[in-house]
């Protein structure tokens, strides 16, 4: 719980939306995690700087939509332990060991969305593209799934 951390570090995402955000796509590509686990923030900034790079290099701000679903709520903690010779005598080993903030991370189900990209169809092999270099960034297997979007 929130309330026993006395710092929290912050949410290192600067933008979970990008490209054009109010634009009419007829096509989804979403990127689905194939398992349950933890992906941490600095990972999922990794993948959407890769990403959104990409995507704005070869297809243009104004033909897409890029959005990270997850958030990363989740607090990871780490009991720090020396590891050096008379350690023993410095430290109280699991006594008071509910560890000090190191990052943040989010907790994701398996065949949860973690980003998707609205696009036009000549544009999905570049989405596709995009998705799979963000996917590399991750450290869960994942799977691309297109969507056509009816009218």
């Amino acid at each position: 719980r929130l309330e026993y951390i006395r710092s929290i570090p912050p949410v290192q995402i600067p933008k979970f939306d990008m490209g054009n955000v109010k634009g009419d796509f007829p096509v989804t590509l979403k990127l689905v995690v194939l398992r349950p686990g933890q992906i941490r923030a600095n990972a999922l900034e990794a993948a959407r700087q890769q990403a959104n790079k990409y995507l704005d290099s070869k297809v243009g701000s104004q033909n897409y939509h890029f959005k990270i679903v997850v958030y990363p709520h989740h607090i990871l903690r780490e009991h720090k332990m020396l590891a050096m010779a008379g350690a023993d005598r410095l430290q109280e080993g699991m006594r008071l060991a509910f560890g000090t903030p190191i990052g943040r991370a989010a907790r994701v189900r398996t065949k949860q969305v973690v980003m998707y990209v609205r696009t036009y169809p000549q544009f999905v092999e570049h989405a596709k593209e995009a998705l799979r270099r963000a996917a590399s960034k991750l450290p869960l297997p994942c799977r691309i799934v297109i969507e056509e979007t009816s009218k």
